[in-house]
């Protein structure tokens, strides 16, 4: 599905987070944004999904306007957003229940799609009984069983610890690569965005602007990122970090309106 911003604007009160924002994300294609808290990129994830409209402009899924939430656009949160009184594969098969499938049916799937994340053997835990990471995986299987067109990730590893949320963007580009769906990711990662990303945008503090654009390449993408380190550095820099060239480590400078 191609998902299009045509001179979005947003304002809540006197208050601009959005600034004419145009951008097309083709069929399949998986876009980050990146940019300061505040800066208006989770409300640019919540019009695509249809939770909130523009106060100016239109987004636009295969040419037509986006009015409301639909099953063909699936919203996924950091908080994984579980039911605790499910187990994790009654939580999996709630999503194509909604949709009609019959439990049977649902239940079969649901224990197919715990086992490409990896919890297989876990089916009939509850949320409470398993780790931050589990609880995400099968957040990702809930999110992948519907099959959307369009996949909105507003940052789903953002609360876990980095080797699992690593783990993580593994098992979210496996899944990628199987289903194919259009995917806009919000994201405070760079190097997430670097590791999963076939574009990264990158915007200013509100109301927001599209300060650049860079293309990615798949072909050699490891989480190591060498290949990267020159637009990696460009990137922090964009957003007011200076990074260390040759250790990778980064300093951050907040901008006054930032810290306040």
């Amino acid at each position: 599905m191609n998902l299009s911003f045509s001179q979005v604007e947003k304002q809540f009160g006197d208050l601009r987070v959005v600034d004419r924002f145009d951008s097309e994300i083709a069929p399949g294609e998986l876009v980050a944004l990146v940019g300061p808290s505040g800066c208006g990129k989770s409300t640019l994830l919540h019009m695509a999904a249809g939770l909130e409209k523009p106060s100016a402009g239109q987004v636009l899924a295969d040419g037509q306007p986006i009015h409301r939430p639909d099953p063909s656009r699936m919203l996924m949160f950091q908080e994984n957003a579980l039911y605790p009184w499910l187990t994790l594969s009654q939580n999996v098969a709630m999503a194509l229940e909604l949709q009609k499938v019959p439990r049977a049916k649902a239940r079969e799937q649901a224990f197919a799609w715990l086992d490409k994340v990896r919890l297989k053997g876990f089916e009939d835990y509850f949320p409470h009984q398993v780790s931050g990471g589990m609880r995400q995986r099968c957040a990702l299987a809930r999110a992948f069983i519907t099959r959307p067109e369009v996949l909105l990730l507003d940052e789903p590893f953002g609360a876990l610890d980095a080797l699992t949320r690593m783990t993580l963007q593994d098992a979210l580009r496996t899944l990628i690569r199987e289903t194919r769906p259009t995917v806009l990711l919000v994201t405070h990662d760079v190097d997430e965005a670097l590791f999963l990303a076939d574009r990264i945008l990158v915007f200013s503090a509100r109301p927001s602007n599209l300060l650049k654009e860079f293309h990615l390449s798949d072909s050699d993408k490891t989480h190591d990122l060498s290949n990267f380190a020159d637009m990696r550095r460009e990137i922090l820099s964009l957003l007011g970090i200076v990074a260390d060239a040759e250790s990778s480590t980064s300093t951050q400078s907040i901008p006054e309106e930032l810290a306040a």
